[in-house]
């Protein structure tokens, strides 16, 4: 069984709901997740939009939320979790310089927010300040398992 997330508010594809953007109460989407591989120790969540500042001619990808070391046994993020995250649970930067969750807030046109599940052999270190590269490089040699789920929004007219 291969790793798994998937949110009930919105499926692969299709917009993020206002509510979790700029245009609303700027909460996280809930998430879940199953399927996660024999040894899996922890999970990081990261979630960016690679199409900023315009999908036309994109020239960076921004970091919305950058989670880890979320239990093993963690297997959902309700809506709004941001604000109250599992036990043991860490938290890194986004680029708004911020720990925490920022909503998809698009300058121009449609973009994509691609949620990236990790599954650990490991818990990290507690990274102080830490942003998603060093999150990465952290992660790198302990990734047993990855899913995606990909929403996309565009500010209303």
């Amino acid at each position: 069984m291969a790793l798994v997330l998937r949110s009930p508010a919105f499926r692969a594809g299709e917009p993020v709901p206002a509510e979790c953007t700029c245009e609303g109460a700027d909460v996280s989407p809930p998430l879940e997740w199953s399927g996660e591989p024999e040894g899996t120790r922890s999970f990081a969540l990261i979630v960016d939009d690679p199409d900023a500042p315009d999908p036309a001619a994109p020239r960076r990808t921004f970091v919305h939320w950058v989670l880890y070391n979320l239990p093993a046994g963690c297997h959902a993020l309700a809506a709004g979790a941001a604000a109250d995250l599992p036990a043991g649970a860490s938290v890194g930067l986004n680029d708004q310089g911020r720990a925490g969750y920022t909503g998809p807030c698009p300058p121009i046109g449609r973009h994509r927010y691609v949620h990236k599940l990790y599954a650990l052999d490991v818990r990290l270190p507690v990274l102080s300040g830490a942003d998603k590269a060093r999150v990465e490089r952290e992660m790198r040699g302990h990734v047993i398992g990855k899913a995606e789920l990909i929403g996309t929004y565009q500010k209303r007219a």
